[in-house]
């Protein structure tokens, strides 16, 4: 109880805790109904015991909607609704003298050792026995459908929380039906034992309240992204808020409902990719006088035996993406135009579009402020320094003053984020590479300088990203331009990391030798770090 108590505010640990105590009270109620010796005090304390396992038959499906983040429609007025033939039986516990519909042909058995209180099963305890069969039945069916997790681990945090719960709920069952499997009538305070054994293994064990399953709905419903799921018949099972919003509908307009129906004027195509099992497609759409860009993917869905059961539309929007190449290739239009008669000027504006590139992106991400000109002063140093040519340093110094162009794309949220990652946002974080060709490789004069960009988080053994390419499969630009990036990374404080000593990054990059870093490139570097030349 007082671990349950101390994880109170995880998901169901107050509920849960709220069960365990009324447990507690119960094999209270029931020590001092056997050490009683007159019949009156006995019922008192059996009546204690009633109170408790209705708080017990309360709080089961309530832990369990809370466990399971079952959604429950109305759950308010059904809550309500729910204490009011616990209440009304409390009350007929309580008031029992006044019309016996509890206690009929109250008795004791004869001492061993102890003498017991027993009595007539009445039809209302048979009716509430009943209605209390129901709602168990109810919960543990919520919570079965849990077993079919992907997860073992969570799995068997549901095994032992229905395994906990079932032997108390069997020994009312049999205590009410006259069932016994010991010397006393009850058996209640031995599954109770058995339960409480298995509820704290399941705690200790799989630590049901400090690891608990994120609710896939809560997931669902947290994508940004418009979100639809069709059934192998194309009817809508479910759809996030998201699309909701798109198509200005309410769920209950769409669930159940075909595509065809649905999406007849919806200005995203889905209704057109009812019969694929793969696609990719781009839309557009107006809103007022802006328009709207949107990529749909379509991906199949499929039970435990491979049968495709369905289809999941995600749809993102990239509006953003498509402003930007736009503009980018307005840029590249107009600047190509002017190029023979204006070479010089040419050549100017580009320089100045890189500059405001990089200074637009240093002042999205004031913590890397200055990050640009360094690294690119840094590795045409290096570049120098190794022999390569006047055309391929200009490439690199392209290179170098775009290399984060692709962060453009990432939330700030991530960006500017503090702490550690999550898998998720590393991943977010890793495709700006991929984004940064997108926006590039249209621009001819950035054809080579376009190697750092997309291939600077590459590593000489092969572990890097987004190609994962390895030894001289990565271009030398990147892998010169590697060396200064990271150096200038661990000499500057950043959001998630404090700047390093010059020694500890000297002792890291002779670590890094053949694994991030090329050898030679690092040796020549390190070189001109000793004599001061960095």
């Amino acid at each position: 109880m007082f671990f349950v108590w101390g994880k109170r505010q995880a998901k169901g640990a107050l509920t849960f805790f709220i069960y365990l105590t009324a447990q507690a009270l119960w094999v209270t109620g029931f020590i001092f109904e056997m050490l009683s010796k007159d019949i009156q005090t006995k019922i008192l304390w059996d009546k204690l015991e009633w109170i408790c396992t209705v708080i017990v038959l309360i709080t089961i499906p309530v832990f369990i909607i809370q466990y399971t983040e079952y959604k429950l429609p109305s759950y308010k007025k059904i809550f309500a609704a729910s204490f009011i033939i616990p209440l009304v039986f409390i009350a007929l516990i309580l008031t029992d003298p006044l019309h016996h519909l509890i206690y009929q042909n109250v008795r004791l058995l004869p001492p061993h050792p102890f003498s017991e209180l027993t009595y007539d099963i009445t039809p209302t305890v048979s009716v509430f026995a009943f209605y209390s069969f129901l709602v168990t039945l109810w919960s543990f069916s919520l919570l079965a459908i849990k077993i079919v997790r992907p997860h073992g681990f969570y799995r068997k945090q549901v095994w032992m929380i229905i395994l906990g719960l079932a032997f108390p709920a069997l020994g009312s069952g049999l205590a009410i039906l006259n069932i016994q499997i010991s010397t006393e009538r009850d058996p209640a305070p031995l599954t109770f034992f058995i339960g409480s054994l298995l509820t704290a293994w399941g705690l200790f064990r799989y630590r049901t309240f400090d690891v608990a399953p994120v609710g896939r709905d809560r997931v669902f419903e947290a994508i940004v992204d418009p979100v639809v799921i069709l059934d192998k018949h194309n009817r809508v099972i479910d759809i996030n808020t998201s699309m909701l919003a798109l198509l200005d509908k309410s769920s209950k307009e769409v669930i159940g409902e075909t595509a065809a129906d649905v999406f007849t004027d919806s200005p995203i195509p889905i209704k057109m990719y009812v019969n694929v099992s793969y696609a990719r497609a781009e839309t557009s759409f107006k809103i007022g006088n802006k328009e709207i860009f949107y990529e749909m993917t379509v991906w199949p869905i499929h039970d435990t035996n491979s049968k495709m059961i369905g289809r999941i539309y995600i749809c993102h929007d990239i509006t953003a993406m498509k402003e930007l190449e736009g503009a980018l290739r307005k840029l590249n239009s107009e600047l190509e135009s002017r190029v023979h008669a204006r070479t010089r000027e040419l050549a100017e504006a580009y320089e100045v579009t890189l500059e405001g590139l990089a200074r637009a992106l240093e002042l999205r991400d004031k913590e890397t402020e200055g990050h640009s000109r360094r690294v690119t002063e840094m590795a045409l140093k290096i570049a120098q320094k190794v022999g390569v040519n006047k055309q391929e340093l200009e490439d690199i110094r392209r290179g170098s003053i775009l290399h984060d162009i692709g962060k453009i794309s990432i939330p700030d949220e991530i960006l500017h984020k503090a702490g550690k990652l999550t898998p998720e946002e590393r991943l977010i974080i890793e495709q700006h590479p991929e984004t940064a060709y997108k926006l590039l490789s249209k621009i001819p004069f950035l054809s080579k300088a376009i190697e750092i960009p997309y291939c600077h988080h590459e590593k000489w053994d092969g572990t890097g990203y987004p190609r994962k390419l390895k030894g001289n499969d990565i271009p030398v630009s990147a892998r010169i331009f590697a060396v200064a990036d990271v150096w200038d990374a661990l000499s500057f404080d950043r959001p998630y990391n404090k700047a390093w000593p010059r020694e500890q990054i000297i002792e890291y990059f002779k670590e890094q030798t053949g694994k991030h870093f090329d050898p030679y490139i690092l040796k020549t570097f390190l070189a001109m770090v000793e004599k001061g030349e960095i």
